[in-house]
């Protein structure tokens, strides 16, 4: 039975996980792809010879590292569900990647570690997600190790989230107390024993059970103490209601430990059951400001990120479009808001950098369009290319670097990798008005030394990255054009252009951009800028 675009995107959960670093992000993600059939060993893929690596993080950085520094999507089918996985970076330097991602996401997965709570990166996040009205669900990790008290944590997530908490499931204990935790909604036991075979092998089975299997798990105290407080944070804690979550006032709360794959089935069911599909989009029609749903016939989308040499061998450029209504098909032609025709004959579909041709997609769903250029962070695609979505905007840098290839001859390949890099928002490229300069800028120093191994890896280039002359940079706007280039021309040397062309001021520090702000009212300076 073939379904209608609309049934079908209802079937979708297009979600990101977010958490702060070494929460167990990346672990998670794995044993969500593991719950949902898509992989059968969590934390491996099919190497020669490789030693074992997630699935999710493919550059080289992030295996010598052991951090996720980019953006993976992640798509497999489970229960009659389509879920696109949207794995973010764990590191803060690189969050930007993470709000671009989150654009494209109709809810998220807050980890939190059971022994640390909220963390000032998970609060950052969390501030991007409330920006986009994004519904979230909080997994609670690393039970199997010694963690706060249940109600302290969500006690934490209420005062310093200003986010109702409501637990779906209650644990017992945690570290080697850990005994699993009850469903608070049917009463069910959802046990975890460890296990110690007769060669000292350890394993841990876990699962519902109930009966005599509950207390061989638990002793009399042990239930005695799960019932009350069971019974206590049912009194308690508000009850999950899915109104309140979708509005993104609540969070429904499972706790587990996704390194022993505890809990995790639980949370796949409640963002099957309880996420939202695909949400509506804004958007500009012809100028007029317009909403764009599932239910709309037209093919439309937008390009949230930009990925290169994501396979090495074929020098690939990759644009994520995340497709909002229509029914996609293999070699449709559809257009930009500038007119411009992309004819898309080998759409991909991934498992992180594993990926599969895509006969057809539909709205919430992620596919990666080849492109050598043609497409940027920010465009709408549309089979009639007169809409718009709303813009992802760019971040000012925190860090500012003068790039210097080693090899002068080798200036212009520089600039052309640099440019790249910047297409894909790793960094961002700024072009003073005066001298031939290429200054580099970042929210942190990692994303300085991933632009640095990428430019070196892929482009074969040595380059130095020395302090600027400048600290600061914003965009500068202004409704009298006159006005704005009278600005630029007293300025040229503090001024420049971005990728895009847009002016940029160049400033020392803070208090310059605020000195010259004061004696020029009618120019803009601004902190974002949106395509």
């Amino acid at each position: 039975m073939t379904l209608s675009p609309e049934a079908e995107a209802a079937r979708r959960r297009t979600f990101a996980i977010i958490s702060h670093p070494d929460a167990g992000k990346t672990t998670l993600t794995e044993n969500l792809l593991l719950a949902g059939g898509a992989i059968r060993l969590a934390g491996a893929v099919r190497a020669r010879g490789e030693r074992r690596r997630t699935t999710s993080d493919w550059m080289k950085i992030e295996r010598d590292r052991g951090i996720s520094v980019s953006a993976s999507v992640m798509t497999f089918e489970h229960d009659d569900r389509v879920f696109n996985l949207l794995d973010t970076p764990g590191h803060e330097d690189f969050s930007e990647d993470t709000y671009r991602t989150l654009t494209a996401a109709d809810s998220a997965v807050m980890v939190l570690d059971a022994a640390k709570g909220i963390e000032p990166q998970t609060l950052k996040l969390f501030e991007v997600c409330r920006l986009r009205d994004i519904p979230i669900i909080t997994f609670i990790n690393k039970m199997d190790r010694e963690a706060q008290d249940p109600f302290a944590l969500l006690d934490e997530i209420e005062q310093k989230l200003a986010l109702t908490a409501a637990p779906l499931y209650w644990p017992q204990g945690s570290g080697d107390r850990f005994r699993g935790m009850r469903d608070l909604r049917n009463g069910e036991f959802v046990g975890y024993r460890r296990v110690v075979a007769a060669d000292g092998g350890v394993s841990f089975e876990t699962g519902r059970v109930g009966g005599n299997v509950e207390a061989e798990i638990m002793d009399d105290a042990e239930r005695a103490e799960l019932a009350e407080h069971a019974e206590m944070a049912s009194g308690v804690c508000a009850p999950f209601d899915r109104r309140s979550f979708r509005e993104g006032h609540l969070t429904p709360v499972v706790f587990g430990t996704a390194l022993r794959h505890f809990g995790v089935r639980e949370l796949l069911a409640v963002i099957g059951e309880e996420a939202p599909s695909p949400r509506d989009q804004k958007a500009w029609v012809k100028g007029e400001e317009t909403t764009v749903g599932a239910d709309r016939d037209e093919v439309t989308g937008f390009i949230f990120k930009i990925q290169a040499n994501m396979d090495p061998n074929h020098r690939d450029r990759i644009a994520f479009l995340r497709l909002v209504s229509g029914r996609f098909q293999r070699g449709m032609r559809l257009k930009t808001a500038a007119g411009k025709q992309v004819n898309i004959h080998a759409p991909v579909m991934f498992l992180a950098q594993d990926r599969e041709i895509a006969e057809e997609a539909y709205g919430g769903d992620v596919i990666g369009v080849p492109n050598h250029g043609a497409l940027r962070v920010g465009d709408a695609l549309s089979e009639s290319g007169t809409l718009q979505f709303q813009g992802i905007p760019n971040f000012a840098p925190e860090i500012l670097r003068r790039a210097r290839v080693k090899d002068p001859m080798k200036a212009k390949h520089l600039r052309k990798a640099l440019e790249g890099l910047a297409e894909e928002g790793v960094t961002q490229l700024f072009t003073p008005t005066l001298g031939s300069d290429m200054i580099v800028g970042a929210v942190g120093q990692l994303q300085i030394e991933v632009m640095a191994e990428r430019v070196a890896t892929e482009n074969n280039l040595e380059v130095v990255f020395e302090p600027a002359p400048y600290n600061v940079a914003r965009w500068i706007g202004c409704d009298d054009r006159e006005k704005l280039e009278a600005f630029l021309e007293k300025n040229r040397g503090a001024t420049g252009t971005d990728l895009d062309g847009a002016p940029v001021y160049l400033a020392k520090n803070a208090w310059d951009v605020g000195y010259v702000s004061e004696k020029n009212p009618d120019i803009r300076f601004t902190k974002t800028k949106e395509r």
